[in-house]
C-alpha cells in the first residue's frame, strides 16, 4: 500500500507540528514547511524514522510554493495526498492604530499566503484523487467579528469563505476542502500581544476574560477528523462551539457581547 502524504505550512511549532506528530504516528509521510529552520528541525526532530521531510517557505512567495511543493513530492514518492494551510499571524488592536505594515503582512500571510497554497497544490490534490484534502486553519475569529478583530478576523472569515467556494469547485475532482475553526488553542501564538501598542500578552487576557484555552492536540484530531470526514467546518474548543451556536440563535445576544468587550478594552492596548 502507498505511504500517504500531508504538507503542512507553518510546521515548526503550534497547531502545524501538533499535526505533523499527529499524522507521524499514524503512519503518514509528513512534510512542514516555515520560515524558521530551528523549529522545523525541532519538528523533525520529534518524529522517528526517514518519512519527514522539511523546506523553508515563505507562503507569501508563489513562486516558493511550487519549488517547496515540487521537493516535497518528490521526496515523498511523487504524490501529495493532504495540505493544511496553517501558517499565519495575529494582529489585534483598534484599527485605527494599525500600521499599513501590520495590515499587509496579516493580509498577506494569512490570507493571500492560503490563496496561493491551494493554487499551488491543486494539480497535487487532483492527480492523488480522489479522496486528497486540503485543510485550512481558520479561527472562532471568522465566526464573528469582536472589536480589535478586524483585520484577523477579516482573514480568517475570508479563509472560511475560500473553503466553501473549493468545496463548490473541487468536489468534481475527489478532493475533500474542510476549514478548521478553533478558539484559543496553547500556541506560542497567545504568547504574542498582536499589537505593537501593548505588552500585555494575548493568554493574560484571554485568562483575564475567562475563556478556556484548549489544548493544541484538539486541533490535530480535528484536522485528521477532516482530511478524512465529509464536514465543511470544523469547531474546535468550547467557545468556538458556543459562539457558533449564539450566533446562529442569538445574533443580537453576540453583538450586545462584543460591544461590551469593546467598551471594556479586552482587546485593545
Amino acid at each position: 500500500m502507498t505511504q500517504r502524504s500531508i504538507f503542512i505550512t507553518g510546521g515548526g511549532s503550534g497547531i502545524g507540528r501538533a499535526a505533523a506528530l499527529h499524522f507521524a504516528a499514524k503512519g503518514w509521510f509528513v512534510g512542514v514547511a516555515d520560515i524558521s529552520e530551528a523549529g522545523m528541525a525541532g519538528t523533525l526532530g520529534l518524529i522517528n524514522g526517514d518519512a519527514k521531510w522539511a523546506g523553508k517557505l515563505d507562503v507569501r512567495d508563489r513562486a516558493a510554493w511550487d519549488t517547496a511543493l515540487s521537493g516535497f513530492a518528490a521526496a515523498a514518492g511523487g504524490r501529495i495526498d493532504a495540505m493544511v494551510n496553517n501558517a499565519g499571524i495575529g494582529t489585534g488592536g483598534p484599527l485605527a492604530e494599525l500600521s499599513k505594515e501590520e495590515i499587509d503582512a496579516c493580509l498577506d500571510i494569512n490570507l493571500r499566503g492560503v490563496l496561493y497554497g491551494a493554487q499551488a497544490v491543486y494539480p497535487y490534490l487532483k492527480a492523488a484523487g480522489p479522496g486528497s484534502a486540503l485543510v485550512n486553519i481558520a479561527s472562532a475569529a471568522g465566526l464573528t467579528g469582536g472589536s480589535g478583530m478586524s483585520v484577523y478576523s477579516a482573514t480568517k472569515f475570508g479563509v472560511r469563505g475560500i473553503a466553501e467556494s473549493l468545496d463548490a469547485e473541487w468536489a468534481v475532482d475527489g478532493i475533500t476542502v474542510a476549514s478548521i475553526c478553533p478558539s484559543f488553542i496553547d500556541t506560542p501564538l497567545l504568547d504574542g500581544t498582536g499589537n505593537r501598542n501593548t505588552n500585555e500578552n494575548i493568554r493574560t487576557r484571554v485568562t483575564a476574560a475567562g475563556l478556556e484555552i484548549t489544548p493544541v492536540e484538539e486541533v490535530a484530531q480535528a484536522i485528521w477528523d477532516a482530511v478524512h470526514g465529509h464536514e465543511l467546518h470544523y469547531l474546535v474548543g468550547k467557545t468556538a462551539r458556543n459562539l457558533a451556536f449564539a450566533k446562529r440563535w442569538l445574533p443580537g445576544k453576540v453583538r450586545k457581547q462584543q460591544r461590551a468587550a469593546g467598551r471594556q478594552g479586552l482587546l485593545g492596548k
